[in-house]
């Protein structure tokens, strides 16, 4: 799975505090000029420039922008919103009939994006910037890991510090108008939240908002270091303190005593069209819950056969669930430092580096690192994630949860590393944005239908890679297939017919071997996320369908490094897109000679 800005039901920039411009992308927007370029090419063109454009530079007229957070008053939200609008029905517009083969991808991805934009204001998701991993208040201190070179970049933060108050009471007031109307999110999922808050509140010099101060380049006069050092202790004892105190109050004494008792997303005001379009939205088809949960079922019994075969070869004395609880428990699947698990996942991502170009004809140049993930999340956070860089003199970064040891099983993390890691998230994100010749909007997006469904296909891919020779190790991957699969029934299941977050967490702990506290957190955040668990399965079995239909079309032409590089090289698209430019690469290797 994919961190970023991202576990938030609002994934937007503006929910986050964070300026879009902050991300390394260039401003011009770059599309893909052509001789044959036809009038409705040359409109589009013009759309998506003006669409960037918009989307990078709201606060170019602003001479001190750098120094202030997103303004989330009712009125900005509302007039981006509108912009929004605007820009949507004129890609609707365009007649995609008479565009070029890449300006239909172009359009499609463009109103896909516009789209959900518009329906995230539609639903009202600014009122819930938060979900039961964390929230705005653990993802705006990001800004505290910054690019501070120069006394002015320092000076910008510390007016940001400054900021703060003003950002928190903004967010806080989008919370308690949710909360008039029950737009929050289900009470059960906030059990501990309070933690992820507590976790800033820690003495001024130990703030993760002070690091900064903490080393400075050397071109900062001594003088000069001193006296940012002391504005912006100042500035986080007496703006950044007391706006989490101020939040921890409010989210303990207000917010989640009187959060929603419901889980189900249909119980969210206009709750039926919401997890609908969520539905449309992460798996890019037209798919109703109906389906998806009968998929599911189906891909659960396929995928549980497939387990049991393992316990009857190992010769496992007892049923399947004893088989899960031997594996829940006995303490040589689990690592006893955190240090011997991030040297372990360190040893399978090399060894996955080591097989990519036999896969592939096209590698990233950025390379990526492994860390543990955030101890301020840690405990309510998934069990790994992949972190990719928001600036060109970063790597990326596969986070590995090392809170709770004993719930962090060995036989797992060959599939983890191989999804988060290579060949999964770092190696799509970053060919992704190494497509120069994609406009910007497509460069740095993400559709997670497309890039969960490839990290899931990657996981796969270990198979023939060499991976899983250990039986435990391969039960494992199947824990992990299973446990997509399961998203296909608990999601659905929960927010569209009738589940309870206890069926839930029986079937999701009943076909995995994940820990128990793996799935408690897992179904709580389905809880609190609806439909992107659904993004998975849905994708894995959309690219495999594809390469079976390669197979058995291209017969001895099939070349795997070539069909891994078709299905990557228009970045992250929607399957259906996918499924054209699939077929077009067949046509196009049947033509070889």
């Amino acid at each position: 799975m994919l961190s970023k800005t991202r576990p938030l039901i609002a994934a937007s920039f503006i929910m986050l505090g964070v300026s879009a411009c902050q991300n390394t992308a260039p401003v011009e927007s770059v599309v893909s000029q052509s001789v044959n370029e036809t009038a409705e090419d040359k409109k589009l063109s013009q759309l998506i420039d003006r669409e960037w454009k918009f989307r990078t530079s709201a606060d170019k007229k602003d001479k001190d922008a750098a120094k202030k957070l997103s303004d989330l008053s009712p009125e900005y939200l509302a007039a981006q919103n509108a912009k929004r609008v605007e820009l949507l029905k004129d890609a609707k517009a365009i007649n995609q009939s008479k565009l070029s083969a890449e300006q239909k991808i172009n359009a499609q991805i463009l109103i896909y994006q516009l789209q959900n934009s518009v329906d995230n204001y539609r639903f009202k998701a600014h009122q819930i910037p938060l979900t039961s991993e964390s929230g705005f208040h653990a993802y705006i201190a990001s800004m505290a890991k910054g690019n501070f070179k120069t006394e002015t970049a320092y000076e910008n933060y510390i007016a940001k510090l400054g900021a703060l108050p003003k950002y928190f009471d903004q967010q806080t007031s989008w919370l308690k108008e949710g909360l008039a109307v029950g737009n929050t999110p289900a009470q059960v999922v906030l059990k501990g939240f309070e933690q992820s808050i507590e976790a800033f509140l820690v003495p001024a010099e130990e703030s993760v908002y002070f690091k900064p101060f903490t080393t400075f380049p050397d071109n900062i006069p001594a003088d000069t270091q001193e006296k940012l050092k002391a504005a912006g202790l100042a500035q986080v004892k007496n703006s950044v303190l007391p706006s989490y105190q101020k939040f921890y109050d409010f989210m303990v004494n207000e917010y989640i005593p009187n959060a929603r008792k419901e889980i189900a997303a249909y119980e969210l005001p206009d709750g039926k069209a919401f997890y609908q379009n969520r539905v449309r939205y992460f798996t890019t088809l037209d798919m109703t819950p109906e389906q998806v949960h009968e998929l599911g079922l189906k891909e659960v019994k396929r995928i549980r056969a497939e387990m049991e075969t393992i316990i009857e070869e190992l010769e496992f004395d007892g049923s399947f669930s004893d088989f899960l609880h031997y594996l829940r428990t006995d303490p040589k699947f689990y690592a006893t430092s955190a240090e011997e698990l991030l040297k372990e996942a360190s040893f399978i991502a090399k060894k996955a580096d080591a097989v990519l170009p036999k896969y592939f004809g096209l590698l990233p140049r950025k390379p990526y690192g492994i860390v543990p993930v955030p101890a301020e999340i840690a405990p309510k956070y998934t069990t790994g994630r992949y972190s990719g860089a928001s600036r060109d003199d970063q790597a990326g970064f596969y986070w590995v949860n090392t809170y709770a040891l004993d719930k962090r099983p060995l036989y797992e993390l060959e599939a983890l590393t191989l999804h988060e890691a290579v060949p999964g998230h770092h190696l799509q994100i970053s060919l992704n944005k190494e497509l120069d010749h994609l406009p910007n909007f497509r460069r740095y997006s993400y559709i997670s239908a497309f890039g969960e469904g490839w990290g899931l296909y990657a996981e796969y891919l270990g198979l023939e890679a060499g991976f899983y020779k250990d039986p435990y190790s391969n039960f494992g991957r199947l824990t992990y297939e299973m446990w997509r699969a399961a998203r296909l029934v608990v999601d659905t299941g929960m927010h569209a017919m009738g589940w309870t977050r206890q069926q839930a967490l029986d079937f999701m702990a009943g076909n995995t071997a994940l820990s128990l506290h793996n799935v408690t957190t897992e179904i709580d955040r389905y809880i609190s996320w609806p439909g992107q668990a659904l993004s998975y399965k849905i994708g894995e079995l959309t690219i495999k369908r594809l390469r079976k239909k390669a197979e058995q079309e291209l017969g001895e032409k099939f070349d795997i490094r070539a069909f891994h590089d078709a299905v990557l090289a228009n970045g992250a698209i929607p399957l259906k897109v996918l499924e054209l430019k699939i077929e077009e690469f067949i046509a196009k290797e049947k033509a070889k000679k």
